[in-house]
């Protein structure tokens, strides 16, 4: 395929504003692609040239696009920062300058362009910058305008396109398959290798049933199970009868991936975080008993001195490319092992979680720096209580319980996993996490950070489209609106995405990236918000919400509080 070809299919994506055209689009494109290149179509919809876990990026920064922008169009890098300013978006300002050459189209190939971006990614020794910049111009010169438009967007990581997986899973079981109808089988298949490509690439060359057979690969991460929600013991117990109850640690999400001695951790966002726990690689290799292991674990800071763990803000001080060994020493690790995924070979999610329990006491039999998290299985309602305020009084955030024959189900959120945390009669002491979608201007001593209140919404899984919850103007200090500006107008676009569902319109549309902590008093009904809205009834707001904390790297936005977990709080809330 012609990638000219291709950026015309990445226009219509651009310029949609609803999710059924963006899988119409997807449909389309992909009933086109050969099966040579359809594992490479799927990742530069995502801006990638492999999937998010494996570490090859094209990182290019602003001024040396800008540079090789001046470069193919006989231009300065000055006259092209100069209609970047003017425009906003580095895509449009290489469109502005390409279409004063005479090149109209281009012959140049998808493949010729992922080659070449390749290259640019692994450029590396004296005088990568330049070596980038020149590849990227030459390239350039060899495209029409629309093409150079959207190529100049995927070095700098901002392809403006707004896609999420589901909604690509869609477009991929429509082409191939006729309709939606069979996506669980792509999406399972997803969850097990988080590689989009590869589910793309089995569909083309083994139909469905390949792709049903994809199992677990040590190095490739696995989408994490999540919990729902239940108020109370005595609740837990009756949905669930008898249960096992494991502490809750406020840490973030480490998958441990071992072969021999080679060790590769992934954070629930599938990003690789190996390079950044020295401490977790070395304990790994002492203390697992097995050649090849995939474990799940919750890593917090330590402080050695008062024999403590520190708050969830301590512990992410530790998600750092510099600096790791003086970190280290300062913040140590440990992770809370609580579930075994893979040993030796073998796939272990459908075994029950009782038996998982048993492999991972043989596979981690000893307490260091890795540390088999306590579990207890219990039936009885105050057992449990107690238990709860147990983990309070330790300074833990509550008790996850599952149910002991559920399997280790890769992405779900279901009543197999359940978290239970302090709650009080008539009152939302849970927090929620929620999207930023906007922000609207703000007056008086706000306008000085651009931002007076914020517009968040939540994640409705089902129709892979966010939906706003409320507006946020408290609970910020000064110096927080300035970091919500900085981090927002980098991620500012003008107009709605496809996948914001809003009759609230923001003095500012943010892409939704970024999760924040909220706390609020309750959660309401409301007529203006369309989290839960239906044709019938309106939908639900949150009542004085404040914020609590962001949540740096350790959550995407489809991790966010789905809008199927905030009617089942509204339910709690006794109303």
């Amino acid at each position: 395929m012609k990638f000219e070809e291709l950026t015309k299919y990445f226009e219509k994506l651009e310029e949609t504003s609803s999710r059924l055209s963006l899988i119409d689009i997807l449909s389309d494109l992909f009933k086109k692609t050969p099966e040579a290149e359809i594992e490479k179509i799927v990742y530069l919809i995502q801006g990638r040239l492999a999937p998010f876990f494996v570490p090859i990026e094209i990182g290019m920064a602003e001024k040396n696009v800008a540079k090789s922008i001046a470069s193919a169009y006989d231009s300065t890098p000055e006259e092209v920062t100069k209609e970047f300013n003017k425009l906003g978006d580095m895509g449009l300002a290489a469109g502005h300058f390409a279409s004063k050459s005479k090149r109209k189209t281009s012959a140049t190939t998808v493949d010729e362009v992922f080659k070449i971006l390749e290259q640019i990614a692994k450029t590396s020794g004296e005088g990568t910058v330049e070596k980038r910049q020149n590849l990227l111009a030459n390239l350039l010169k060899k495209l029409d305008s629309l093409s150079a438009k959207h190529l100049v967007r995927i070095p700098l990581g901002n392809t403006r396109l707004g896609i999420g997986d589901p909604t690509v899973l869609d477009g991929l079981a429509t082409a191939k398959l006729g309709d939606k109808s069979k996506r669980k089988v792509l999406e399972d298949a997803y969850n097990r290798t988080s590689d989009l490509g590869l589910i793309a690439k089995t569909l083309w060359e083994k139909g469905l049933t390949g792709v049903g057979k994809l199992e677990v690969r040590v190095g490739s991460p696995i989408r994490s199970e999540l919990c729902e929600r239940l108020p109370t013991p005595e609740k837990i117990i009756e949905k669930m009868a008898e249960v096992d109850a494991q502490y809750k640690y406020d840490g973030f999400r480490v998958q441990i991936h071992k072969k021999g001695q080679e060790v590769r951790m992934f954070s629930r966002n599938l990003e690789e975080m190996t390079h950044m726990f020295p401490e977790l690689i070395e304990a790994t290799r002492k203390q697992v008993g097995a050649e090849s292991v995939i474990l799940d674990s919750e890593a917090l800071a330590y402080n050695p001195e008062s024999e403590e763990f520190l708050p969830f803000q301590e512990t992410t001080k530790r998600r750092r490319k510099h600096g790791i060994e003086e970190a280290a020493q300062k913040l140590p690790l440990k992770a809370f092992v609580f579930d075994i995924l893979y040993k030796n070979g073998r796939q272990l999610l459908d075994e029950p979680l009782k038996k998982r329990m048993e492999i991972l006491k043989e596979t981690l039999p000893d307490d260091d720096i890795l540390i088999r998290t306590k579990n207890q299985v219990i039936k009885d309602p105050k057992i449990l209580a107690t238990l709860l305020d147990d983990a309070i009084s330790k300074g833990l955030e509550g008790l996850v319980v599952k149910k002991l024959e559920s399997p280790y189900e890769a992405g779900g959120r279901n009543f197999n996993w359940v978290k239970l945390k302090r709650h009080s009669a008539g009152e939302l002491n849970d927090t929620i996490d929620c999207v930023l979608l906007g922000y609207i201007t703000g007056k008086g001593k706000r306008t000085a950070f651009g931002a007076g209140a914020l517009l968040v919404g939540l994640y409705d899984k089902k129709k892979d489209e966010f939906v706003t919850v409320s507006k946020i103007g408290t609970g910020l200090t000064d110096e927080e609106w300035r970091e919500i500006h900085k981090r927002a107008d980098k991620i500012s676009i003008d107009k709605k995405p496809a996948r914001v569902n809003s009759t609230i319109i923001p003095s500012v549309w943010i892409k939704p990236e970024i999760v924040i902590e909220v706390l609020a008093d309750e959660i309401t009904r409301s007529p203006v918000h369309t989290a839960g809205k239906t044709d019938t009834e309106s939908g639900y707001a949150l009542r004085f919400p404040r914020l609590v904390s962001f949540r740096g790297g350790d959550k995407k936005a489809e991790d966010a509080t789905t809008v199927d977990e905030l009617i089942s709080m509204y339910k709690q809330q006794g109303k």
